[in-house]
């Protein structure tokens, strides 16, 4: 072999190697992988068996990467999926252990789906906030516990929280307002306790909220009401009191409003009934005093839910001027009088208004 040809073939075996290293994933980013593979036990679909070889990139269920980077940018691993393998065994998936510290080695994630296993437990790790460029950490229908890392606000490009359904009891951190590309919050069904952070209306960009079932006190931050594009609030079974902010009632937006099973109390803001709100359920509080009579044109209800309170009077006359109301319930109050006559009255059932006073007239029995 010439001196010539050594030198071509040399630089040739360089460049493929090269390409090669570039085309796999790194090897900190593969160790990474299968410690936090090491810390879970999935025993019934296999989907960690194709975590093999040298290269993380390539068929490694649930992994992607960066074309550019080549480095681990996506774990999707969603325990109710309609990928084959879960076809092909007729089940859903069940996982136990634990989301091991070694997932925060990975300095590239742009996403963190461990959803709906059932079974896997323990923290947070704390180290999450630590990755500059996350922004979905989805972690949905397990059983972890522990807090919410204090230092949550650090992830600034975070465009979805879910750790909704699971076990996690801490207040909600005041460094959550400072996740300023925040679109979608989910703490549903958990033991989250405290006080929503008075200056909430920090998280401009939000359009969902959904804090249901947790042990959430204290009132309702007037703040909210500066999030223009909120589209669902749900603060529903938690331990709120105080009054509803009539600032509420302006949101452009706003369509689904589920504040049902608090301690709320005072009168309802007018602004509320003539809103953008189309599914109103304000049931299981402490609400008191004759019902505004303001529905007008305005006024367009899928859902008007206003049982099991303290008002008493008469039925207002100009509910029968909305555009719209598909279900109301006034059941479980203190009215009295002569239900209505014509829409929505003439669709609606009994069970609509039991329960109250001295409500009378069709579809309950005729007035004396």
């Amino acid at each position: 072999m010439t001196m010539f040809s050594y030198i071509a073939l040399l630089a040739t075996l360089t460049i493929f190697i090269s390409t090669c290293t570039v085309r796999s994933c790194p090897p900190s980013d593969r160790a990474a992988l299968l410690a936090f593979k090491a810390a879970l036990h999935e025993p019934y679909l296999g989907i960690f068996n194709s975590w093999a070889g040298t290269d993380c990139c390539h068929n490694w269920y649930g992994v992607s990467c960066d074309m550019e980077t080549k480095r681990v940018a996506d774990i999707n691993l969603r325990g109710e999926s309609e990928d084959p393998i879960f076809q092909k065994a007729g089940r859903f998936g069940y996982m136990t252990g634990s989301i091991s510290p070694s997932i925060c080695k990975l300095k590239r994630l742009s996403s963190l789906t461990i959803a709906d296993w059932k079974g896997i437990s323990g923290p947070i790790p704390a180290c999450i906030t630590s990755l500059p460029f996350l922004r979905i950490l989805d972690l949905i229908g397990n059983r972890l516990s522990g807090q919410i890392p204090e230092d949550i606000g650090r992830l600034h490009r975070l465009t979805v929280l879910n750790i909704a359904d699971n076990l996690v009891t801490s207040r909600i951190p005041r460094s959550l307002t400072n996740l300023s590309s925040l679109m979608h919050l989910d703490l549903r069904n958990n033991r989250i306790w405290g006080s929503l952070p008075r200056d909430f209306g920090r998280l401009r960009m939000l359009s969902r909220a959904l804090l249901s079932r947790n042990y959430i006190d204290g009132t309702i931050p007037d703040s909210i009401s500066k999030i223009y594009r909120l589209a669902d609030l749900d603060l529903s079974l938690n331990r709120l009191s105080g009054e509803i902010p009539a600032s509420l009632g302006k949101m452009a937006v706003l369509a689904t409003l589920n504040l049902d099973a608090n301690n709320l109390s005072g009168k309802i803001p007018y602004t509320l009934f003539n809103s953008a709100v189309g599914n109103l359920n304000l049931s299981k509080n402490s609400f008191h005093g004759y019902l505004p009579d303001v529905f007008g044109p305005g006024s367009y209800f899928m859902v008007l839910d206003l049982s099991y309170n303290n008002f008493w009077g008469r039925i207002p006359k100009s509910l029968s001027q909305a555009s719209f109301i598909g279900h109301l319930d006034l059941s479980h109050n203190r009215l009295c009088g002569r239900i209505p006559a014509g829409p929505p009255f003439d669709h609606l059932e009994a069970s609509s208004f039991a329960y109250n006073a001295c409500l009378c007239g069709k579809p309950l029995g005729a007035c004396r």
